[in-house]
């Protein structure tokens, strides 16, 4: 039993579908969320500068007294979650891992794919995960770097979207995968297109909704579940422009996002 909150970070916005997911799967469970906006994108920064940017901002919520630590940001998980692991004494889960399992749980060809931001499918992290759990399962990936701008501009059910999302993925459906991981926070929100350009035969992997089913485990395995009793909490924070947070970020979030104040990181 711990009534501590939860942490959870991303380097923007996309995290919170994460927290979304997590809110709806444990909503006994206060939440605090960071969203490092003053330094996004973190996918086009340095190993080195994205692990200082991920300690920084961690530090920030442990400061908070967090229970457990969620890097909701696919970069961060991709290259500072085993740092923030070895550094921090908190659980810290990562959005990579789950998804992976997923993926292996629901394919039945052993053909998946991954989608995700340039830097996310440079990284390789999704397949080396995949690889690590069943070596025999063959990984396809693509890039879709136009796919967050549009997420933010709101455009997710527009039209030029779906002509975007067919053109992105048309060599993914050529490799006959019946698995699709959406290896990007801003991608639940396109879910619907992507399964009408995939097919029905396609299961799409959602990260935020595997990484809140690892969370409910955690706190279970680990005695940190808060026993309810009360309304949670959920509080915000941005390291700046706070007024385009709450704007798009209730896109991502829904009505409960309504304030966030501003966080001095790194300084």
């Amino acid at each position: 039993m711990n009534r501590r909150p939860i942490g959870v970070f991303d380097s923007g916005i996309g995290g919170l579908t994460v927290l979304r997911d997590i809110a709806a799967t444990l909503p006994n469970e206060d939440t605090i969320y960071l969203g490092d906006t003053a330094r996004v994108p973190y996918g086009s920064k340095s190993r080195e500068t994205i692990i200082r940017y991920a300690r920084e901002v961690a530090y920030f919520l442990v400061a908070r007294q967090i229970k457990l630590l969620v890097v909701a940001c696919n970069t961060a998980s991709a290259f500072a979650l085993d740092e923030l692991r070895s550094t921090l004494d908190v659980p810290v889960i990562g959005v990579i891992e789950p998804g992976a399992r997923a993926a292996v749980r629901a394919t039945k060809t052993g053909r998946v794919g991954v989608i995700g931001t340039e830097g996310t499918i440079r990284s390789s992290a999704y397949c080396k995960a995949i690889k690590a759990l069943n070596p025999a399962i063959t990984t396809f990936t693509q890039a879709c770097p136009l796919f967050v701008p549009l997420v933010e501009e709101g455009w997710a059910g527009d039209e030029v979207t779906a002509v975007i999302a067919a053109r992105y993925l048309s060599g993914l459906k050529t490799h006959d995968i019946d698995t699709l991981v959406l290896g990007c926070t801003h991608y639940p929100l396109l879910k619907d297109t992507i399964a009408s350009v995939m097919g029905p035969d396609v299961r799409l992997i959602d990260s935020a909704e595997a990484t809140a089913e690892e969370v409910l485990r955690v706190l279970s395995a680990n005695g940190l579940a808060n026993p309810g009793g009360k309304s949670a909490s959920h509080a915000f924070f941005v390291t700046d422009s706070p007024e385009r947070f709450l704007t798009v970020g209730s896109r991502f979030f829904g009505p409960g996002l309504e304030k966030a104040a501003l966080a001095a990181v790194g300084a």
